[in-house]
């Protein structure tokens, strides 16, 4: 017998891209899936930084969905900051991005990403992304403190 509690709280999705059509194809296809999770969105790694250190920026349990070429901080930086917190460091990270540079992917997985999702594909392909992620979550547990 386990003594986790079960996660009854939604996941709360952080979108951390740059690119509003690529926000708002997750968004649709969340909605065409009737997958009704909060979101909050940051454009690049400063703001998604900011948002999670706020006492009342994203409730847990949360996953990150991280974009790598993004202005001010990408986020390869944002992922190596996220990594040296503390209260921070156990953040479930899937990386959904244009790079299929193998250099990005190695990086990505250095810092424990949980995935790394080319976003390739905005049709079929992508709701089969969004269906993993949804099934993922769905699964594991996830930290709620």
């Amino acid at each position: 017998m386990s003594d986790s509690i079960p996660q009854t709280k939604p996941v709360t999705i952080l979108i951390v891209d740059d690119d509003d059509v690529d926000v708002l194809g997750i968004e649709r296809a969340l909605k065409k899936l009737k997958i009704a999770n909060p979101i909050v969105r940051a454009h690049d790694g400063i703001e998604a930084l900011q948002i999670l250190r706020q006492p009342n920026g994203v409730a847990r349990p949360y996953l990150i969905l991280l974009d790598i070429n993004m202005p001010r901080m990408n986020g390869l930086e944002m992922l190596a900051e996220l990594r040296q917190d503390k209260t921070l460091s156990s953040a479930v990270v899937f990386v959904l991005t244009t790079s299929q540079d193998d250099q990005d992917k190695v990086l990505a997985y250095s810092k424990h990403v949980a995935g790394y999702i080319v976003k390739q594909h905005v049709g079929d392909g992508f709701m089969r992304v969004i269906e993993m992620l949804d099934r993922y979550w769905r699964l594991v547990e996830l930290p709620i403190a």
